[in-house]
């Protein structure tokens, strides 16, 4: 602006500035609300992993998997704790970045507010004693234009001795005027001369540090974005020992575990014969019962089939697991 007393430019900087710190305080308040989340999901991914039953009965090689899965769920929580501790730091480190800035930023606020007020000062004392001198001149102009008329021309003699010193006394207060305002106006000029150097100075140190905050910004995201990929890795890393788990999950091992386990014996059990209570010949030899034939394995397992549309995800000794 070319009005010498307004800040319009500088108002417009610094509320910019403002503006700047008020969106690094809400990517601040973002990181800790997401921390929060990140840290409830955890705690609650380890209480079921712990405390919610999952296949509790199950034996062998798919107990083996699903005691993997449980554990690698409890890490995947832990997981989600330590990045909900990261984000918490990284916030402090952006708050403590802003208040680095405003503390900074705030020295040189506080100089240019002192010269905008000097200079002010300065040029309401110019201006007033600018007006002194535009009223004395019309003044000192009729004193004068009235001494230069012939005596006939004036009411009297007394009268012109007295406009005679009232035009001397308005000359000498118009020269101390006008001298005043010289002074004013030359004061001013230095004022003006070092507000002008101290504002270049102070655009420039707001414009470092403008570029010094988007740039924290931008790598204050990018980081960030790289944490949450990193999670997602790791939590896959996870995820892929339970399906190595899973791979060494045979069905036919669980089946012949069970039956190991919990088998009755080996026979079965001898066929139930007819003995005759009412025939005399009480010595005659009863029919004897056959040997008890051995329980022979049976046949192979059955396959286990998708439905419809259902993808295989992975084979496991010739079985599909979906």
């Amino acid at each position: 602006s070319t009005d010498l007393t307004s800040t319009v430019g500088y108002d417009s900087i610094i509320q910019h500035l403002n503006d700047g710190r008020k969106n690094c305080k809400e990517f601040e308040d973002f990181l800790k609300e997401r921390a929060i989340i990140e840290e409830k999901y955890g705690k609650e991914l380890i209480n079921l992993s712990k405390k919610k039953p999952c296949g509790q009965t199950e034996l062998n090689t798919l107990k083996r998997s699903l005691d993997v899965f449980k554990q690698q769920i409890d890490n995947v929580g832990q997981g989600h704790i330590q990045l909900a501790q990261t984000l918490r730091e990284e916030a402090k480190k952006m708050e403590d970045f802003r208040e680095k800035q405003k503390l900074h930023r705030k020295k040189i606020e506080l100089i240019m507010e002192a010269i905008h007020k000097n200079r002010n000062l300065q040029y309401k004392k110019t201006m007033e004693v600018k007006q002194m001198c535009c009223c004395f001149l019309p003044l000192g102009l009729q004193c004068h234009w009235w001494c230069t008329q012939p005596v006939l021309h004036l009411p009297c003699l007394s009268w012109f001795w007295q406009l005679f010193l009232k035009l001397a006394q308005t000359k000498s207060a118009l020269e101390d005027t006008d001298r005043s305002y010289q002074q004013n106006v030359t004061t001013m000029e230095k004022i003006r001369d070092e507000w002008q150097n101290e504002h270049i100075k102070a655009c420039e140190f707001f414009e470092t540090q403008e570029c010094e905050r988007i740039n924290y910004f931008r790598n204050a995201l990018w980081l960030h974005v790289n944490q949450l990929s990193l999670g997602c890795v790791q939590n896959d890393e996870k995820y892929e020992e339970i399906r190595k788990s899973l791979e060494m999950c045979s069905i036919e091992k669980d089946v012949d575990f069970f039956v190991n386990l919990r088998k009755t014996g080996s026979l079965a059990p001898a066929p139930v014969v007819y003995e005759n209570y009412y025939n005399g010949q009480r010595n005659v030899t009863p029919a004897r019962s056959p040997a008890p034939v051995p329980i022979s394995r049976r046949g192979p397992l059955p396959t286990p089939t998708s439905a419809p549309g259902e993808p295989d995800y992975a084979t496991v000794d010739g079985y599909s697991l979906v």
